[in-house]
């Protein structure tokens, strides 16, 4: 971790009533990667130069609702109980409000306003959620960038095809007219501009003035887009077809061009704050929802466990703080909620996530060294629901089909072996861990600690060269784990009669004889 700490650490200690209750913005974007903030000038220059950057920011759940869900009230899914977009477990109309950041932040004397994008499923524009003052949200057509409409304060707005309509200039007016208006009281802005998220398959549509700026960039292969060997992945990956090439450099560039709109609407809002004196006292977030692929594992959208769906760009200027530079450290999307409140002096009820402020400061002790990563099944998208670690060097994830991915990020960064059938010990620590986790997504079972089971006969159970967790049956067995690694056995009810070696060990119920 780099990051400049003499002034932060100075002004942390010396905290003035701004510092302690300073403005907030969040710049929100749908669907970006992490490794995109190059292509955004304004960002560079304004945010990462005067600001933290976090190279190891990552969702719990790379969905858009979930994930948007777990910003606003620094939970997981498993406590929101918002797993996907729609249905019985996912959309705006399974999410609770009634305590979320604006609604914690309004009760503290914040001025609070959401432009843009709030949760999928939004669409009456009637209803206005507890917290906000000021509401320009989007209903019908949500991922159209001209031909869309919102509720602003409770009433239909609607936008055509004409170059004033681009979708992420509205927003922009808008945002820029609140920090205008603002007036004396400390503030929380919500901007969500659907940028960069795609408009039509693999393309996004950016603002006329950038059309082309990105064109005939170097064509985007890293290992892992369309690799031939997917022996190692589970069955839905290797069932999925290529992408045709021009497709994902059509993509990517839509993509990045789209993201020019917001890089605009990033100066004209810091502008907006400088003119307005608050630029110093207000605590800027930018990040995205989730990341997406752009054909790696043969794909080009998100939801799935690796890591272009899972890490997002995230980067927090506070100048008043004086922190800058890069951190290295694990930041997640239900980090934000309980750093924003800690910034405001206010609890945060029931959030799950760290305040990130300590990382800020330099004055973390300690820090998580993994995280949960968590998904309900997705049919549409031929995804299983899965739960999973993303730690410093290993990944693990299950899924409801009984799939298991296993990756050392170090040796393996594009994650294209998969080393679960070859680490076993490792691979029954995580089951371990996922069972023992509040994890729990709709249609996923946790898989057993056992690699070989009894059956209730008598069984003659053997074990392997490889690690074992042996776990008999209801009969009469005999287990043999002798000349295997270091395995674990646990007795079932029947007398069971246990050969095992100095390294193993028996767990659990007593086994009637172990012979050693």
């Amino acid at each position: 971790m780099k990051l400049t700490f003499a002034a932060a650490l100075a002004a942390f200690a010396c905290a003035s009533p701004a510092l302690a209750q300073p403005n907030v913005v969040i710049i929100l974007t749908d669907d970006q990667r992490a490794d995109t903030l190059q292509y955004m000038p304004t960002v560079e220059s304004e945010l990462m130069a005067k600001g933290v950057t976090f190279d190891n920011a990552f969702v719990v759940n790379p969905v858009c609702c979930p994930s948007r869900a777990s910003i606003l009230t620094g939970r997981w899914s498993h406590s929101t109980g918002v797993w996907g977009i729609d249905g019985d477990y996912g959309g705006f109309h399974v999410f609770n409000d009634a305590s979320t950041l604006p609604v914690w932040l309004d009760r503290a004397g914040y001025k609070t306003a959401l432009i843009g994008k709030y949760l999928n499923g939004y669409a009456d524009g009637s209803y206005l959620p507890p917290g906000w003052d000021r509401w320009f949200a989007h209903t019908l057509h949500p991922n159209a960038y001209y031909g869309w409409e919102a509720s602003d304060g409770g009433s239909a707005a609607s936008f055509g095809s004409a170059p004033g309509d681009y979708n992420t200039d509205v927003l922009a007016d808008r945002a820029v007219d609140f920090i205008t208006d603002s007036g004396s009281d400390p503030f929380f802005l919500y901007f969500a501009p659907k940028a960069p998220h795609t408009s039509g398959s693999y393309h996004t549509t950016p603002a006329a003035r950038h059309e082309g700026f990105y064109a005939g960039l170097t064509p985007w292969r890293p290992p892992n887009v369309n690799e031939a060997d997917v022996s190692e992945k589970p069955d839905y990956i290797r069932s999925l077809a290529t992408i045709p090439w021009a497709s994902l450099d059509g993509l990517r560039e839509s993509q990045l061009e789209s993201l020019l709109a917001v890089d605009d609407a990033v100066g004209r809002m810091l502008a907006a704050l400088a003119e307005t004196g608050k630029l110093q006292e207000t605590l800027i977030v930018f990040m995205s929802d989730n990341g997406h692929e752009w054909g790696e594992h043969r794909r080009a959208h998100k939801i799935v466990p690796y890591e272009e769906s899972l890490r997002v760009p995230l980067v927090i200027r506070w100048d008043a703080l004086g922190a800058r530079g890069v951190s290295d450290r694990f930041a997640l999307n239900v980090d934000i909620a309980p750093t924003i409140a800690a910034a405001a002096g206010i609890d945060a009820p029931k959030a799950e996530g760290r305040n990130l402020l300590p990382l800020l400061t330099g004055t973390a002790s300690s820090w998580r060294n993994r995280f949960l990563i968590e998904d309900r099944m997705e049919p549409r998208w031929a995804v299983p629901a899965y739960c999973g670690y993303r730690g410093e060097r290993w990944k693990y994830i299950q899924y409801a089909t009984g799939e298991e991915e296993l990756y050392d990020l170090v040796r393996d960064p594009y994650e294209l072996e998969n080393l679960a059938a070859m680490r076993r010990a490792r691979v029954m620590d995580y089951r371990t861990a996922i069972r023992r986790s509040p994890c729990d997504p709709p249609g996923l079972r946790p898989l057993s600690l056992c690699t070989i089971h009894g059956t209730p006969n008598a069984d003659r159970i053997h074990g392997t060269r490889r690690r074992d967790w042996v776990c008999a049956g209801r009969g009469r067995d005999v287990v043999n784990v002798l000349g295997g690694g270091a395995d674990v056995v646990r007795c079932g009810r029947g007398f069971d009669r246990v050969r095992v070696g100095s390294r193993d060990r028996v767990v659990g119920r007593k086994c009637e004889q172990v012979l050693h």
